[in-house]
């Protein structure tokens, strides 16, 4: 299936025309409405969506609102409510692309204000943004055949949309459509072979142009309508069967060769109705197909991982591919299937398709502040060598995010990996001075690096004394530092030839004991407690259990005293 979004000869909005704003974020609110009608609720209603800009209700005010100007703006408004109402469309599809019915209403909008040529343009942009979706693209041909009078480049149009959407379960209304332009063109040759084309796709309604196909089958020559790789295969088939017979009248080698093309294609539909049949399962199941902002229930949500499973297993790439596009409308929001389509695209060895299907998650769709999807995207870059561009993602999120203990580990590694420890020491130290929150985290591992890598541990260890006055209050530091020591192997004493357990539990006992409880809550200090325990038990010598008891009672909540 093609993934193009629009073809060369793309319509473009005169200069003139042009909206006045940049989109994107933060655009809504260097919106200005110069108009007298409405000026105040229209500047409450700007602000109220600068202010939350995530908020769906709030958009779809602004936009009915704009609209409604003057009774409803048209070519005849004042030039103040037509740059406002473009403006506003254009934000808010900028901020929500998926949203198809508002390309549709933009769009006839726009053919009030300035003709079919700007209509057009948003038709384009509509199916640039959201190109599965069959009722704008029914739409968008509708307006075409109104507004276009060249057969040739409207069945350029339609088989341009053929290649969006006529795969989709419930293409009738698009494939009705591209039928009512063929009948206005007067074409029957190009009829039949739409009957046909849309009874053998599974759609719901495939059996409707099976039956329409098989009514207008005698009223046409053979040849006319019939593909050339079935035509040849007939005939050859029939020339076998009268091999050394009598030869034959020409209307009888029609009907030996329609019935030969009829039992070809029966044997099609009749797998086409299967077909039908498998997806039906999982086609029921879906209630709300279109793109929100709320989130689906979770009935439907593993109803689209069964249905990709069951496509993955026939194996059909186009098909596949247009069911993980179809379903990443409703779908947008969740990091799990833009990873689950791109990983698909991977192990197809498609890497290119896959960096892509990360750049449109993550460019358009997941928010910063769920950084998952971009991780993965900059790890792609980093395989295929683009080590900058995966250093410029990470810094990205970092703008918006910049304590995100899970960026900032990545990019420490992507640092080590290309640029050597050094580089990834130095970027851990400058940001635990200067991320307090998450000290603890990037401690743990820069003295990782050092221990493991660099195999320094005393040096590993000096980073623990060094910063523990800066993350005193960070309970990530001091499970760190624990784990660091437990993890530490006791020394050997030559002499006696056995291992210094004493020397061991001294180590991790002076970590534990410099521990600030007073600052903790009782479940962080219970959690830190814990791990002590644990080393107790698993490698504390034979006079700790004095200890542990007491600390036992500590992290269950109960004191010496309370016991007497």
């Amino acid at each position: 299936m093609s993934t193009t979004t629009a073809d060369d000869d793309m319509p473009t909005r005169p200069a003139e025309n042009m909206p006045l704003i940049l989109t994107g974020r933060g655009a809504v609110g260097r919106i200005v409405y110069t108009g007298d009608e409405a000026a105040a609720e229209i500047k409450r209603l700007i602000h109220a969506v600068a202010m939350k800009e995530d908020d769906y209700d709030r958009w779809e005010a602004l936009v009915n609102r704009a609209s409604d100007l003057e009774g409803g703006v048209t070519r005849n408004a004042s030039p103040s409510a037509i740059e406002l109402v473009r403006n506003v469309y254009d934000c808010f599809l900028s901020k929500f692309p998926l949203f198809f019915g508002f390309w549709k209403k933009y769009a006839d909008l726009e053919f009030a204000i300035g003709g079919p040529e700007t209509a057009e343009f948003v038709y384009e942009r509509g199916v640039s943004a959201v190109t599965t979706s069959v009722d704008l693209w029914t739409h968008y041909g509708t307006f075409k055949i109104q507004t276009c009078h060249d057969d040739d480049a409207l069945r350029m149009f339609f088989e341009r949309a053929a290649g969006f959407v006529g795969l989709d379960y419930y293409s009738h209304p698009f494939w009705d459509k591209y039928i009512e332009f063929e009948q206005r063109a007067e074409q029957p040759a190009y009829i039949m072979r739409l009957y046909l084309r849309a009874a053998l796709v599974p759609n719901f309604e495939c059996m409707k142009y099976w039956n329409q196909f098989l009514q207008a089958m005698p009223h046409l020559e053979v040849d006319k309508w019939v593909e050339p790789a079935y035509l040849d295969a007939a005939k050859v088939e029939v020339k076998a069967e009268n091999e050394g017979l009598p030869p034959k009248a020409p209307l009888e080698i029609e009907r030996q060769l329609l019935a030969k093309i009829n039992v070809a294609y029966h044997a099609a539909f009749a797998l086409t109705q299967k077909q039908v049949h498998d997806r039906w399962q999982f086609e029921q199941l879906i209630k709300r197909p279109y793109f929100h902002v709320t989130h689906l229930p979770n009935a439907e949500v593993t109803n689209w991982h069964n249905y990709l499973n069951f496509e993955e297993e026939q194996g059909d790439f186009e098909r596949i591919s247009f069911l993980y596009e179809r379903c990443l409308v409703p779908l947008a929001l969740y990091d799990k299937f833009w990873l689950r389509y791109a990983r698909w695209m991977h192990s197809l060895g498609k890497q290119e398709n896959a960096r892509l299907i990360y750049m449109r998650a993550s460019t358009l769709f997941i928010p910063n502040q769920r950084p998952n999807v971009r991780l993965k995207w900059a790890r792609m870059e980093e395989k295929l060598g683009r080590h900058t561009i995966a250093r410029d993602i990470h810094l990205a999120i970092l703008e918006h995010v910049p304590d995100e203990p899970k960026v900032l580990l990545s990019l420490s590694g992507l640092f080590r990996r290309q640029y050597g420890i050094d580089l990834a020491q130095q970027f851990l130290e400058d940001q635990i001075e200067r991320n307090s929150r998450v000290a603890g985290i990037l401690v743990r591992e820069l003295v990782r690096i050092l221990r493991v890598c660099k195999n320094k541990p005393e040096e590993a260890r000096q980073v623990f004394f060094d910063k523990k006055d800066l993350c005193a209050n960070n309970k990530d530091f001091w499970f760190a530092w624990l784990d660091f020591e437990i993890d530490q192997p006791a020394t050997f004493n030559v002499e006696e030839q056995v291992t210094d357990i004493q020397e061991a539990h001294a180590r991790v006992k002076a970590v534990y004991d410099l521990i600030p409880s007073k600052t903790f809550s009782f479940y962080a200090l219970k959690g830190l407690t814990k791990r002590y325990m644990n080393f107790l038990l698993c490698r504390g010598g034979n006079d700790v259990m004095a200890e542990y008891m007491a600390l036992d009672l500590l992290a269950n909540g109960y004191s010496l005293k309370s016991m007497e």
